[in-house]
């Protein structure tokens, strides 16, 4: 059966291990749904690395983003920057440096150490001239504000799985940033200052993901058990946007796609 519209995950972690037995029929599900890309995200040198092969088998469907999230700062070695840039630059379906940025709510590395790390990734996607995949949890305007002195040099931000609140959504899209949303926004019980937010979005700054294996749609008439998170599940997100934007969910896809293949650089697909 195809789908009646085109969707892109920006941001699924198919090398985790929940995938590991299922890989195959979870891709088939999710094209089922529509989805004709994912860009896979890059946590630390290894799952980078792994997420460069992955997307090589299927170079149509999946692209990578390598990087160092913020949880894994403190555990990258010296040369961890000339690490991302062989994998960058060894392999054509490395579509943006990430995922990096700052996570003050777990803190699971020191501050500082977060902040060095971004910022080194952030000088690197400007020699290579690759967008930036960022994480934003609870850092208070840090992310915007090291943002600001990188913005003009970078090709393009998105900051994904946006939660923030109404300022920093303003302090993001001054500075030319795409936001990312993700089943976040239907959680009835914690994402609704997000459905707030989402309409005051410019449609061309608007990009959707699953972020799967996490952050299954609550929305979902039947979940699916065990409780996982998968790129065939971004049709929900769509679909709320669409709701609270007061738009059909086929103008959402189109508009999300046409963003995702911009912002990615990607081939024409689909």
């Amino acid at each position: 059966m195809t789908a009646a519209f085109a969707l892109i995950d920006i941001g699924a972690n198919l090398t985790d291990r929940q995938f590991s037995q299922n890989l195959p029929q979870t891709l088939q599900r999710a094209r089922d749904a529509g989805v004709v890309h994912i860009v896979l995200t890059g946590t630390d040198l290894a799952n980078s690395a792994g997420a460069v092969q992955l997307c090589a088998t299927d170079p149509h469907l999946l692209s990578a983003c390598v990087g160092v999230h913020p949880h894994y700062a403190a555990d990258v070695p010296d040369d961890f920057c000339a690490q991302l840039r062989l994998l960058a630059c060894n392999a054509p379906g490395v579509r943006a440096i990430g995922e990096t940025g700052l996570d003050f709510n777990r803190d699971r590395s020191p501050r500082p150490v977060q902040q060095r790390i971004f910022e080194a990734q952030l000088e690197l996607a400007i020699a290579l001239q690759l967008p930036v995949f960022v994480h934003d949890r609870d850092s208070h305007g840090q992310v915007a504000a090291t943002l600001a002195r990188y913005r003009k040099s970078l090709p393009d931000v998105v900051v994904h799985c946006f939660t923030g609140d109404a300022d920093t959504l303003d302090a993001l899209l001054a500075l030319d940033c795409h936001i990312g949303i993700t089943g976040w926004v239907c959680d009835e019980r914690r994402g609704n200052r997000l459905a707030e937010l989402v309409p005051r979005i410019p449609d061309e700054r608007l990009l959707i993901e699953t972020d799967a294996p996490y952050l299954l749609p609550r929305s979902l008439t039947l979940r699916p058990r065990p409780r996982r998170n998968e790129p065939a599940f971004l049709v929900a997100v769509a679909q709320r946007i669409a709701d609270l934007r007061q738009c059909s969910v086929e103008q959402i896809a189109a508009q999300t796609t046409a963003n995702a293949r911009r912002f990615f650089r990607l081939p024409a697909i689909g």
